[in-house]
């Protein structure tokens, strides 16, 4: 057995060369605000899905037969988030010219800014999905541009953005919604209904880079985050969009971050592992 893969996956499936999806854990943590521990998010995460079952019973498949390979932790430029963004980037671009499907762990939200940069470097046609509990529209959170709180704004100028699960922002991003007339598909607007599925997908080109930070979950099921807030999507109506998303388009890249583990919930991290195991599911049987 691989003593650090994803899902403890035997070396026939787990071989870097014949895997169709490769985890990236970059466990970068500089500017959370409110839990800590963000940098401890990928090994939790990895550690957790070493006790899943592989065989998923939704579309009766072992998906890991795809091939998943754990690559080594990525830490490099992690003393100043402009060089963490360009080495960051310049490490997915080589991952994204081999045509795997290409998961970071984060670590902080930051992270999404060099993952997309990389991305950008081999290809252009793609847009960006957020699933998020926070606007992350700042132009500048505690002294720094870079900051997890500025994410979507480093992002929104360049990229067409679609923003899902959001139920906290300050005014200055409430204004900046409305003088950029942007759409956003709030919590309150899709919690229990089904049309927003559909629509919110249809907003997107064929092809995207998902970015899904833990918040977007309800604190119910996914305590363990830098910012919990109440109101968030549950379990099965999160596989749902999930699975219809991956019907409709192709996923270029995937990053999951802002988990906070913590000893006393160890819930979050498996859930968290189960998430990014369906997606992968998912995307095997398109």
């Amino acid at each position: 057995m691989s003593v650090n893969n994803f899902g403890d996956i035997e070396k026939e499936f787990s071989d870097f060369e014949k895997s169709k999806v490769v985890i990236l854990p970059v466990p970068y943590e500089a500017t959370t605000t409110y839990g800590k521990g963000t940098k401890e998010g990928p090994k939790a995460i990895i550690d957790a899905s070493r006790n899943m079952e592989l065989y998923d019973e939704e579309i009766d498949s072992e998906p890991y037969k795809i091939g998943i390979h754990n690559l080594k932790e990525f830490r490099e430029g992690f003393g100043n988030p402009q060089k963490m963004i360009k080495a960051l980037a310049d490490k997915a671009q080589g991952l994204f010219s081999l045509e795997k499907l290409v998961i970071a762990l984060g670590g902080e939200h930051t992270i999404t800014l060099g993952m997309v940069e990389g991305l950008r470097k081999r290809r252009k046609d793609f847009s960006i999905l957020i699933l998020d509990a926070h606007a992350d529209l700042r132009n500048s959170y505690e002294g720094t541009k870079y900051s997890h709180a500025c994410v979507t704004r480093r992002l929104i100028d360049n990229y067409q953005i679609i923003q899902v699960g959001i139920r906290s922002l300050c005014r200055k991003e409430a204004d900046f919604i409305k003088k950029r007339n942007l759409k956003l598909f709030y919590a309150k607007d899709i919690i229990g209904k089904k049309d927003w599925m559909k629509e919110a997908i249809s907003r997107l080109p064929d092809k995207i880079y998902l970015s899904i930070d833990l918040d977007f979950l309800d604190p119910s099921i996914m305590p363990a985050v830098g910012t919990p807030e109440p109101g968030g999507l549950g379990w099965y109506e999160t596989l749902k969009f999930l699975r219809l998303l991956t019907k409709e388009k192709e996923i270029l890249g995937v990053d999951v971050v802002e988990l906070c583990p913590t000893p006393l919930d160890i819930s979050s991290s498996f859930t968290a592992a189960k998430l990014i195991y369906k997606l992968i599911a998912y995307s095997a049987t398109t």
